[in-house]
């Protein structure tokens, strides 16, 4: 039997526990709404204090991991879920949370989860790394662009974007420099996996009531989160066979290919549009964090 104190910071224990509270007793989502990017930026500056401060000093070793991630997450996985929307999504707020999906960068999680799984963690880092300065331009280029300044208040997402990505990365520096990482490091896990309940289950209240009314509105978002993990994430690696890639980095381009960072948009889709806007990136939380069980279930089997 697992302990209390470990299963209240286990992430396969705390996000069910976000997304049933949230359809229970959601009422409570209108006081924790306004806790959401600040969590973010506290759960983004965690993560990214395991990038060590030496790649930012080679920029020229973060090219080639860079335009492969780039290729597999913007390229791909985004090319994907723009295509799928476009094709499935009728409803504007749900069509614009897609479009805030496949303009953020991967989760900073495949950089933890390419350790677990036995992949290349080197290449998982830098590209994960290039990834996300790409973002500081790519997410409102790809988010103005599909839809539109119109809909957006001026410098708006600009703002945002070095909210959650800029400014931690800042912070993450500060805290190694400084040695309080040292302190922070036990906690670091806990911390990050409660920030996620807080944004999935600020999410899941907000859109209760539509959930409940309408539940067959969400299976065209719960089906392109599926296509986008278990699907896309089969025809990566039978592709990885056949190119003959090792097992380590075809974990490592799997991951990259299947895995946005679904709390940066669902954080973007509240901030800037709505609730409901922010419903195909909290799905999508639900199918990725499924797809590393069942990734690390098939591990287990072949070995």
């Amino acid at each position: 039997m697992v302990p209390l104190k470990n299963l209240l910071r286990h992430r396969d224990f705390i996000l069910p526990l976000a997304l049933t509270l949230g359809l229970t007793l959601g009422q409570g989502a209108r006081w924790t709404e306004s806790t959401v990017v600040p969590a973010l930026a506290v759960v983004m500056t965690l993560s990214t204090m395991g990038v060590p401060g030496s790649i930012f000093l080679a920029p020229h070793k973060l090219l080639m991991p860079a335009l492969a991630g780039l290729a597999l997450n913007y390229g791909v996985l985004g090319g994907l879920l723009l295509g799928l929307s476009s094709l499935m999504i009728h409803d504007e707020a749900l069509r614009h949370g897609f479009i805030i999906m496949t303009a953020v960068p991967p989760a900073i999680a495949v950089i933890p989860f390419t350790a677990m799984l036995n992949g290349n963690s080197p290449f998982t880092l830098v590209a994960a790394i290039g990834c996300y300065l790409a973002a500081l331009i790519l997410t409102p280029l790809i988010t103005l662009g599909f839809i539109g300044a119109g809909s957006l208040g001026s410098g708006k997402i600009l703002i945002i974007m070095i909210e959650l990505i800029l400014l931690p990365l800042i912070l993450s520096r500060v805290l190694l420099w400084s040695k309080i990482s040292k302190r922070v490091e036990p906690i670091k896990g806990a911390i990050t996996n409660w920030g996620f309940f807080l944004v999935v289950y600020t999410i899941i209240g907000l859109n209760r009531d539509l959930i409940f009314a309408q539940p067959l509105a969400f299976l065209p978002a719960a089906f392109i989160a599926l296509a986008s993990t278990f699907f896309l994430g089969f025809v990566i690696e039978r592709l990885c066979r056949f190119f003959h890639v090792d097992s380590k980095m075809a974990t490592s381009l799997v991951l990259l290919g299947t895995h946005k960072n679904t709390g940066l948009a669902a954080g973007l889709a509240l901030t800037l549009f709505s609730e409901k806007t922010a419903v195909p990136a909290t799905i999508s939380t639900i199918f990725m964090l499924v797809y590393i069980i069942w990734l690390s279930v098939k591990q287990r089997w072949n070995k």
